[in-house]
Formats: C-alpha cells, sequence, structure tokens
C-alpha cells in the first residue's frame, strides 16, 4: 500500500468516523474533500471543485428531483392516502391482518405516485397504526408493515433514488424505473404474504375488527374503493406509463406529476396558497440536501480516485478468492453494513462509483448491479441507529409506541428485503425483462 492510498484509507474511515459521531454527511464530505485535496493536490482541488459543482447544476435529469418532491409533497396534502386507506380499510378489515394488508396496498399505490418516503410513512403512520393498535394489533407488526410499505417509494418508480443513481452510473432513468417495477412489487407481494401467513399462523398478532364495525361488501363498496383510487391511477399512468412507454422523459414526467398532484388537489378542494408555499419550501430544503451532497460526494470521490483508493478496493475485491459470485455477495455485505451508519445518499455516491467499475469487469450487466444496489440501500430506511423510517414512524406514533417496538417490528421485512435481493440475483429477468421488451435495454 503507497502513502496516496493509506491516506485515502484514513480519508474513508474518518468520514465514517464523523458520520457517526453526528457530523451531516454534506458538510463532512466538503471539508475531507478540501482538506485532503489541499495537502495532496493543491490548487488543484479549487477548480476540479467548480467543475464538480457546474456538472451536477447543467445536469437535466436531476431537474426531476425537485418536480418529484414538489408532486410527493402536494399529494400528501391533498389527502389522496386518506381516501385509499379508506377504501382498503373497508374491504379487507373484516380478515385477519386485513388493516396491515390495507396498509401495504395503500403504500405500494402512493409509491407508484412519489419517489419521497417521508411524507407516505408519516401519513400512514397517523392513519393506519391508531386504528391498528385499537383493534389490538402488535405493535411491531403495525409500526413494522408502515415502516417497509412507506419505504416502497425510495425503490418502486418514479424514485428520487433511481433519479439519482441514473447519471451517477451512466445509465438511462426510463430503464431503471422499468427494472424496479418487478422488484418493488415483488417486495410488496412478500409483505402481504408474510402479513397473511403470520397471522393465520398467530391470529392474536393481527385479530379481524369486530362484525358490528364491518361494511358489508358489495357493488357500493367496489364503487367507493375505485372512486378513490382514480387519481392515483391518474397519477401512475401519467407519470410512469409516459416513461416507460417511450412517450417523456423522467424530467418531462416528472413536469407532468407535479402538475397532475397540482389538479389532484384543486379536484380535492386542498389546493391553496398555504399548502402549495409549504411543499415549494419543504421541496427547497430536501433539494438543497440532496444536492449539497451530490456534490459533496462528487468532490470527495475525486479526492479518493486521486489517491489510488478506487484501485486499492477493486485490487483487494478482484483478489478475492471463490469467484465473481463471492465478490458479488461480499459488496453487497458491505452495503448493508454501512447501510446502518451511512444514509443512503452517501453510499450511493461515495461507495457505489468505486463498486460500480469492480461489477463490470466481472462481466456483471450494470443495470442489474445497479437493482440489486437499490434493492440494498432500501434496507439502510429500516435498520438502526440511521434508519430515517423508524424515526418517522417513531416521531408520529402514539405514544404507547416504544422504539423497541418499532425495532423488532422491522426485523422481519429487513429479512423479507434481503430474500427479495436474493430472487433478483437467482432470477435476473425479474429485473431485466421489463426495460428488454419496453425499452429494448
Amino acid at each position: 500500500m503507497s502513502p496516496d492510498q493509506l491516506a485515502a484509507v484514513v480519508m474513508m474511515g474518518i468520514l465514517l468516523v464523523m458520520v457517526i459521531g453526528g457530523v451531516h454527511l454534506a458538510f463532512a464530505l466538503l471539508f475531507l474533500s478540501v482538506v485532503f485535496g489541499l495537502i495532496f493536490q493543491g490548487d488543484m482541488i479549487i477548480p476540479m471543485a467548480m467543475l464538480k459543482f457546474n456538472g451536477v447544476m447543467e445536469s437535466e435529469i436531476l431537474i426531476a428531483v425537485p418536480l418529484f418532491v414538489f408532486m410527493g409533497t402536494i399529494l400528501e396534502k391533498s389527502e389522496v392516502a386518506e381516501g385509499v386507506f379508506q377504501s382498503l380499510y373497508e374491504l379487507f378489515g373484516k380478515i385477519r391482518g386485513g388493516l396491515a394488508i390495507a396498509t401495504v396496498v395503500t403504500c405500494t399505490i402512493f409509491a407508484s405516485c412519489t419517489g419521497v418516503i417521508a411524507a407516505t410513512v408519516t401519513t400512514m403512520t397517523l392513519l393506519a397504526v391508531p386504528p391498528m393498535l385499537k383493534r389490538n394489533y402488535n405493535k411491531g407488526l403495525a409500526t413494522g408493515v408502515v415502516c417497509a410499505g412507506g419505504s416502497l417509494g425510495i425503490l418502486i418508480p418514479p424514485s428520487v433514488m433511481l433519479v439519482m443513481y441514473g447519471p451517477m452510473a451512466n445509465l438511462s432513468v426510463a430503464q431503471l424505473f422499468a427494472a424496479a417495477l418487478f422488484p418493488g412489487l415483488l417486495l410488496a407481494f412478500l409483505y402481504l404474504v408474510y402479513i397473511a401467513v403470520g397471522c393465520w399462523l398467530r391470529p392474536e398478532l393481527a385479530p379481524a375488527i369486530p362484525d358490528e364495525e364491518a361494511v358489508e361488501r358489495g357493488p357500493a363498496l367496489y364503487k367507493k374503493a375505485a372512486k378513490q383510487m382514480l387519481p392515483a391511477l391518474f397519477l401512475i399512468i401519467a407519470v410512469l406509463g409516459s416513461i416507460i412507454g417511450g412517450v417523456a422523459s423522467p424530467t418531462e414526467a416528472s413536469g407532468v406529476g407535479a402538475f397532475g398532484a397540482l389538479l389532484v388537489a384543486a379536484a380535492y378542494k386542498k389546493l391553496t396558497y398555504v399548502k402549495v408555499r409549504d411543499a415549494a419550501y419543504t421541496t427547497l430544503i430536501v433539494t438543497a440536501m440532496v444536492f449539497f451532497i451530490i456534490i459533496g460526494a462528487g468532490i470527495f470521490n475525486s479526492v479518493f480516485l486521486f489517491l489510488g483508493g478506487g484501485a486499492l478496493i477493486k485490487s483487494i475485491l478482484m483478489a478475492m478468492p471463490f469467484g465473481k459470485w463471492f465478490v458479488l455477495s461480499v459488496m453487497m455485505g458491505i452495503l448493508f453494513i454501512l447501510g446502518f451508519f451511512i444514509s443512503w445518499q452517501g453510499l450511493l455516491y461515495v461507495i457505489v462509483p468505486i463498486f460500480l467499475p469492480v461489477a463490470i469487469s466481472l462481466g456483471f450487466d450494470p443495470l442489474w448491479f445497479g437493482l440489486l444496489v437499490c434493492l440494498n440501500l432500501q434496507m439502510s430506511f429500516l435498520t438502526p441507529p440511521f434508519a430515517y423510517a423508524i424515526f418517522f414512524v417513531k416521531g408520529a406514533a402514539p405514544p404507547e409506541v416504544k422504539t423497541t417496538d418499532i425495532y423488532w417490528g422491522v426485523i422481519p421485512f429487513v429479512l423479507l428485503q434481503a430474500l427479495a435481493v436474493l430472487l433478483c440475483i437467482v432470477f435476473p429477468e425479474l429485473v431485466l425483462w421489463l426495460p428488454r421488451v419496453t425499452l429494448g435495454a
């Protein structure tokens, strides 16, 4: 190991310590980039940093990030999720685990309309957790369902993660959206199977609602449910359908989606100046955070690669025994472990650019590898101590819900997410079939 490579290792170690210590990821990346850049690159660090900053600001595809965030925020304020959940609540309430099933289905529909999870998780916590606890649902199951279901939005398109991954990995975002659809639906299916089987084996986990509260099924109920889901279906077709169908680019579709969300809010009579202003303010904060991380990670990676850190890690991975599948499992394991301590944005822009050349050198399809990465990073939302979904649920849940209840509740869903990663490895067509058929990938 050369002195420069040792400095790269130290640089990465300090980053991990700073993030675990509570320093915001963007500031930690920028600080270390400047310090190590000035030491080892001198004045060259300044024009290089300006080029990275300019490249991010000129990226056309990244325009979709604030538009999708705005779309999700407006939807959260238009109360679309409330209507969908109420209809599904009435449809599934008479069976064991029916409210948990309604929660997952609502989250899946909402995930197909927006790539932002904070609004989904918080909204579903307020909507679904109190009714489940009132009907003696297990606290872990009630909160775990919301954490897992609400996090589907980071994978099911339109996903902000996929929008950010595309330009970083030089992949088409439209192809990523098509590739992510089946894995995202697979996850939702696994959640539903777990709930149904678990409640059948252990009825005390999630009893059916009492007969006096049950709503009789019939044409009127089905018509009401369909009416409540129409706005969401409208947005899914407008955004996802236009992208996969090749009618619009992701950036164009994000504009359509933002406008469509405004129309939905107006239809629900929720389109007010205050709500639009608050949505714009939330969009500004989220977008600024995301772009600071992208810029900081870009500069950090340039310095890290200049010092030979990327070459060092690649040589270590390529020298491992047992073939390429063992190397893939090591990379997936490292991403999973780091997900306990570093946010998905940091892993996406700091670790993945180091792993991606290794995966390509081993002969793995970059689109398929990208979806494995995104599936893996989704687990970071449920793995403490830095688990965003757990924080959102705890902040909005009733006082009787303890953090330990949520921790125990998410464990089965983390295992199901790991199973989904394994299934996509064993059956790569789950990822590659739709983009090949629709977009010729």
